[in-house]
């Protein structure tokens, strides 16, 4: 499996599409005259991360995740966002981070022994079951919770924006 194609254009994708849906967020918030950055409280279940934390997960999902992959140092953020603005901030600086990264970076990351504070004791993961097993599922999880938020608060978004563009070929 190649690492880079399955992380950074996915993962691009993931982030931009996010974006959009803070921009059909905002808008159906100025139709309903009120303040977009009200839904950043927003919930599923009263244990569950808010809409802020999820879309921060879900940045942090990425740029960890390519991160640990080639054993390079992520971007820090620390967390404090309040609005949609700010938030697009650490998408675009999120984005731009990914861009960084080329093909080559990801030598070698398939069978790079991840390990983690939180795996149990002397236990690691190769890159490529990190990837599959544990990053896509979490990224893909934190992305559905800030599509079902905003879905239930009202925002007009489906399962096109979920998916995003796809890439057709001619036959």
């Amino acid at each position: 499996m190649n690492l880079y194609a399955a992380t950074i254009p996915q993962f691009n994708r993931i982030l931009q599409n996010v974006e959009r849906w803070l921009d059909k967020a905002t808008a159906f918030a100025e139709s309903k005259k009120f303040d977009p950055n009200t839904l950043l409280s927003a919930r599923l279940a009263p244990d569950q991360f808010a809409l802020v934390r999820q879309i921060q997960s879900v940045a942090d999902q990425t740029k960890l995740t390519v991160a640990r992959l080639t054993a390079k140092d992520p971007p820090k953020h620390p967390d404090t966002e309040q609005t949609f603005d700010e938030l697009r901030k650490r998408l675009h600086s999120v984005i731009a981070y990914l861009d960084t990264f080329k093909p080559a970076d990801f030598d070698g990351a398939a069978e790079r022994l991840i390990s983690l504070p939180f795996f149990p004791e002397g236990k690691g993961m190769t890159g490529h079951d990190y990837l599959v097993e544990r990053q896509l599922p979490n990224l893909y999880f934190h992305a559905s919770m800030v599509y079902a938020i905003l879905r239930h608060n009202g925002v007009d978004i489906g399962k096109s924006d979920f998916i995003g563009q796809v890439t057709y070929k001619d036959k």
